[in-house]
């Protein structure tokens, strides 16, 4: 039988690792957490991870206690739902759960079946087992069928953003600043990629998309750059061809504005692709409507956004909803993260947290 020989690891150039595949200390913290502290130390998030945003202000909102029932409706990384398991399994906000009691459960969905995978192996590996948190690989938008299984819930977490791990990995698209196909899609083994989305729409479509989702000011120009381009048969397939059309496009901004007007634009543009490919908004719309229906009788729920979109839609439908009776409490404002919290996650700037209480 031939022996197999170990196959070494490509070793990267200059002192630190600048591609994602490369970063292999940061996509293992249980054996690198030296590395991995270093790398949160410096406000950034080390690669394939997700530093969870609002902890502390999640919680004192949720108020857990043991035997109750909780839903992580954007399960990610795991470290909300963690630790929210932890204050369950661990008596919640009181001193211990009586003996014989059952210590609750968290139902976390996701629709990345890639991220998810990992997430659900490292919380077993917790030693949180099935009868105390439940994946189920389905989208928050059909939290009612959810409930038709599990019953109505005593506390609801979503939370709206996009984990750095999708983030920061090149072969999802995510991220402008980085080379990888234009893809997008939370789930991708469903769906258009952005890079179809974008061949099968109009220009004026485009334009319609890039204002509505992200308030592009410069819509008109970019979706005239993006689609000369396609049309003289240029590829719009990957994340650097976009930049580039984003790039030329703003070609008329003065110079001293033009680092900062692409960088933004290159933002807005790479939102406003994700919201439509991924039907953010109608997912959101479709789970306000049914989160009243899926909570007992002083439920807590928070919510966090990401953008002005969103938000606009949760403070909505939470007015409504306190207006109907069918929320007792609401948040007046808007709860955002401390500037300590700013500064050791810079991911975490955007963020808002809306809450209310079910009546």
């Amino acid at each position: 039988m031939e022996e197999k020989q170990h196959k070494r690891r490509v070793h990267y150039s200059g002192k630190y690792p600048k591609k994602f595949e490369e970063k292999y200390k940061e996509q293992n913290p249980e054996k690198y957490a030296d590395t991995v502290a270093h790398v949160i130390s410096k406000g950034s998030t080390p690669a394939g991870m997700h530093i969870s945003i609002m902890v502390k202000e999640i919680l004192e909102v949720l108020k857990i206690q043991p035997g109750e029932q909780g839903l992580d409706c954007t399960l990610g990384y795991g470290g909300h739902t963690r630790k929210m398991l932890e204050q369950l399994t661990n008596g919640g906000s009181q001193e211990g759960s009586a003996p014989g009691n059952s210590p609750g459960c968290i139902y976390g969905l996701d629709v990345d079946p890639i991220e998810s995978a990992k997430t659900v192996e490292r919380l077993r590996n917790a030693g949180f087992d099935e009868n105390v948190f439940k994946f189920r690989l389905i989208n928050f938008a059909n939290i009612d069928k959810v409930a038709e299984e599990a019953g109505k819930f005593d506390f609801v977490l979503a939370d709206l953003g996009v984990s750095s791990m999708q983030i920061d990995d090149p072969k999802r698209g995510f991220s402008y600043k980085i080379d990888g196909p234009l893809d997008l899609r939370l789930d991708p083994e469903h769906g258009e990629s952005a890079a179809e989305r974008l061949h099968n729409i109009t220009r004026d479509e485009f334009v319609g998309m890039l204002v509505e989702n992200s308030d592009e000011p410069y819509a008109e120009e970019i979706a005239d750059k993006v689609f000369n381009l396609m049309k003289k048969g240029d590829p719009m397939d990957t994340t650097t061809a976009l930049r580039h059309a984003i790039e030329s496009a703003l070609w008329k901004v003065p110079k001293e504005e033009k680092d900062q007007a692409i960088k933004k634009s290159c933002a807005r543009v790479f939102q406003a692709l994700r919201i439509d490919v991924n039907s953010e908004f109608e997912v959101l719309y479709s789970f306000l409507e049914k989160l009243p229906g899926i909570l007992n009788p002083g439920a807590r729920v928070a919510i966090l956004t990401f953008h002005s979109g969103e938000d606009r839609l949760v403070k909505k439908a939470f007015k409504e909803c306190k207006k109907a009776g069918l929320f007792s409490k609401i948040s007046e404002d808007v709860i955002r993260p401390s500037a300590e919290e700013c500064r050791i996650n810079p991911r975490s700037k955007s963020t808002k947290m809306r809450w209310a209480i079910k009546a």
